[in-house]
C-alpha cells in the first residue's frame, strides 16, 4: 500500500494564475501552486531547499523534485513560448497568511523552531 500523500504549505495562493511568453494563442503548460511556491522562496526568496522543506512542512527530497519540475516547467515556456497557468495541487495555505503580498514573513518557520526547542 502507498504512503498517503502529505499536503504541502504555502504562504498563500499566487495572485497571477498566467505567464504569457510570445503570442496569446501559444500552447500552455500547467505548474502547480508547490511548484510555485518552491520557485518563490528558493529563487525568489533565496532560501536553501532545507529552509523550503521545513516552511512547505515536506522532507527535502520533496522538494528537490517540485524545484527541479518547477525549472523544466519555467525552461519550456521560455524556450518554446509555452504560457504557464497556475493552479491545482495538494497544498494547505499557512495559517498565518493575510490577504497582504506574502505577509507570512516565515512565521511558520519560526513556528517550527519553537516546537524544536520545546523537545
Amino acid at each position: 500500500m502507498p504512503r498517503p500523500r502529505k499536503n504541502k504549505r504555502i504562504c498563500k495562493v499566487p495572485e497571477f494564475k498566467y505567464f504569457i511568453c510570445g503570442s496569446g494563442q501559444a500552447a500552455t503548460i500547467n505548474m502547480t501552486c508547490e511548484e510555485y511556491e518552491c520557485i518563490r522562496l528558493i529563487d525568489f526568496e533565496g532560501l536553501d531547499q532545507n529552509e523550503c522543506a521545513v516552511i512547505m512542512g515536506v522532507g527535502r527530497s520533496s522538494v528537490q523534485r517540485l524545484y527541479e519540475s518547477a525549472r523544466k516547467i519555467i525552461a519550456n515556456s521560455l524556450v518554446e513560448g509555452k504560457r504557464i497557468k497556475i493552479e491545482g495541487g495538494e497544498y494547505d495555505v499557512c495559517p498565518y497568511s493575510k490577504d497582504t503580498y506574502w505577509s507570512c514573513n516565515k512565521n511558520c518557520m519560526k513556528d517550527k523552531n519553537k516546537s524544536k526547542k520545546s523537545l
